[in-house]
Parts: C-alpha cells; structure tokens; sequence
C-alpha cells in the first residue's frame, strides 16, 4: 500500500500514475518532457493517503499529483535501492549519477532495486525541493 500526500491539479492531457510531471504545458501540469528538469513538481498517485482539492474534477483531468510520501514512479533502466530519481524525459524518470544531483532536479529515491533497463513501475519516497 502506498501513502502520499496529494493534490489535484488539472492537466494537458490524461496520464498514468507513475509518470513524473513538471509545472506548465497547455494547463497547470504536463509531463517531464526535459532529462534532469528542474521543473519537476510531483508523481501521478495511485493512492493518495490524503488528497487536497479532491472535488477537482476527476483523474482523467485533474490526476492527484504526490508532491511528498511514497509513491510508485515510472523509471526507465536500472537503479538501486536509495538511488536519487531525476527525469529522463517523456515522463519518465532514470537514477542519477552523483555529477547529475542538484537541488532541485531530484524527484525522490528509490525504495527498490530495478534490474531490468525497460520501463517499469519502481516505489519510491517522493520529496520536492521548491
């Protein structure tokens, strides 16, 4: 079971939970189109433990976005267990090497190895810097 603290926020287009998202777009949030964006603002929950703005409309157009807590994420590659998370682009996110880490670039860390180099779901604590 995942725990976040999320907020709706209305989006440019539909996205699957997981997918990393940034400030802007068309509306309020769209994915994270750059790798190592320091634009990133949160995950698309899958189970917000609580849920601010939740009479905004509905996932499809406003998705609950975690900004803090656990939450899976989409990661392309492999990481490891405590590896930094950073976009990778198209949504995504990849771990970072050390040279990559900044302030505000990080989205969250792993709580999980992933040995495969295709997409996949990774739980990971999610916690943004302003």
């Amino acid at each position: 079971v995942y725990a976040d603290l999320a907020e709706r926020f209305e989006a440019d287009v539909p996205m699957q939970p997981g997918t990393v998202v940034e400030l802007g777009g068309l509306k309020e949030i769209t994915k994270a189109v750059q790798e190592l964006s320091e634009s990133v603002f949160g995950v698309i929950s899958t189970k917000a433990a609580f849920l601010m703005n939740g009479m905004a409309g509905d996932d499809a157009t406003h998705p609950a976005v975690a900004v803090n807590g656990r939450v899976p994420v989409r990661v392309i590659g492999t990481c490891k267990k405590g590896d930094r998370l950073v976009s990778a682009g198209n949504g995504l996110a990849r771990a970072a090497t050390r040279s990559e880490i900044t302030a505000f670039n990080v989205i969250g860390r792993a709580l999980a190895d992933k040995t495969t180099i295709d997409e996949g779901l990774v739980e990971a604590i999610v916690k943004l810097n302003s």
